[in-house]
């Protein structure tokens, strides 16, 4: 899940952002309203935790552009007013939901990934590929020969793949949809974490390699 943090406050623009990235999403931080919108412009996130009061453009003004954007992104309006009358602003304006400050972290992430789900088509319970399963709710994965660890990195990898039905996955739609901003396109890294993915998910092998292209999940969960 790609998350952007909308938040002046860089401190706890900076905790949120820890904290859900110990829950496997990829998030990015705008510190203005401006900011927000040049990355919401060019990025497509699944939910967008914005603040109300941000210099520069508004929070409200941002969420108005976000939803008349046409994409699926949601936002999640964070505030520092609880009052009856500002959660009904926050909501008339088209945002998906409300949070108060101060927050229970536990909550906030409840929040985002029941947002998340909303973002994207109905996944099935189970993402399968021969004898291998993944538990997007548990975020376990499961082969025949009982439970494999993966990294976080490692199960977003696997989860996009798996719920592209077949079809290519190029790394740098891998590197977007599982990583963040702070991500260096011209590394490595995805075709890293694909060999030690593979490696872990053992034989035969299910992630094949498409020259030039990325990479895919046969639907007979064979190489």
């Amino acid at each position: 899940m790609r998350v952007l943090v909308v938040e002046d406050e860089e401190p706890l623009a900076d905790a949120i952002a820890r904290g859900l990235r110990r829950e496997g999403m990829a998030v990015d931080i705008a510190l203005t309203g401006d900011d927000g919108h040049e990355k919401s412009s060019v990025t497509r996130y699944d939910v967008v935790l914005l603040d109300r009061d941000l210099p520069g453009m508004s929070g409200d003004d941002l969420c108005r552009e976000i939803v008349t954007s046409g994409e699926l992104t949601r936002v999640l309006m964070l505030t520092a007013s609880s009052s009856v009358s500002d959660r009904v602003d926050g909501l008339s304006l088209g945002a998906d939901d409300y949070l108060a400050k101060p927050f229970a972290f536990p909550e906030l992430v409840a929040r985002v990934r029941a947002l998340g789900r909303r973002a994207t088509p109905a996944a099935p319970p189970l993402l399968t590929a021969g004898d291998v399963e993944l538990d997007a709710a548990k975020r376990t994965v499961r082969r025949a020969s009982g439970p494999v660890e993966l990294t976080r990195k490692e199960f977003g990898v696997l989860e996009v793949l798996l719920s592209a039905g077949g079809s290519v996955v190029s790394s740098e739609e891998l590197l977007e949809r599982v990583w963040d901003e702070n991500a260096d396109p011209f590394t490595t890294t995805v075709r890293v974490t694909v060999m030690t993915l593979r490696k872990k998910l053992g034989e035969p092998g299910i992630i094949e390699t498409v020259v030039g292209s990325g990479y895919r999940v046969s639907v007979a969960g064979s190489e």
